[in-house]
């Protein structure tokens, strides 16, 4: 019995269809779902969610969030999701730069964990195209 995904963003919804595991980025590591597992609600972190369906992976970028499991679906409602091959790479250098020279300029405690978040999605974002184009 295959597992129906849907990935929502507030942008758009990147992904809907059936497959047969999904892996997510949770916020204490990665959570591994097959078909009939477990009920649970988790937030998500910054990484990859990795697809796998008729013996292919597929890799979506996800950026905080939540997921939803049920015996037979998963939803993931997340902050930020974006299919890897659409990651530009220079804007990922660029965006991480700005980062890094923002985080020695604040102070004030919610703007350091906006600009270190910023860091995070930036450095997971060279990572994913780092990893895509040493694979070819």
């Amino acid at each position: 019995m295959p597992l129906q995904l849907e990935i929502v963003s507030p942008e758009r919804r990147t992904y809907s269809d059936e497959v047969d595991m999904v892996t997510v980025p949770g916020i204490d590591g990665e959570l591994g779902i097959l078909p009939h597992h477990t009920l649970l609600i988790s937030a998500l972190g910054i990484g990859e969610l990795r697809i796998k369906k008729a013996g292919t992976e597929q890799a979506i970028f996800i950026s905080g969030g939540f997921v939803e499991v049920r015996a037979d679906r998963v939803i993931v409602m997340a902050d930020l999701a974006e299919h890897t091959d659409e990651i530009d790479e220079a804007k990922a250098v660029e965006a991480r730069r700005k980062a890094e020279a923002e985080l020695g300029e604040v102070h004030d405690p919610v703007d350091l964990a906006r600009v270190r978040a910023a860091l995070q999605t930036a450095l997971m974002r060279e990572r994913i195209v780092t990893r895509r184009r040493s694979r070819g």
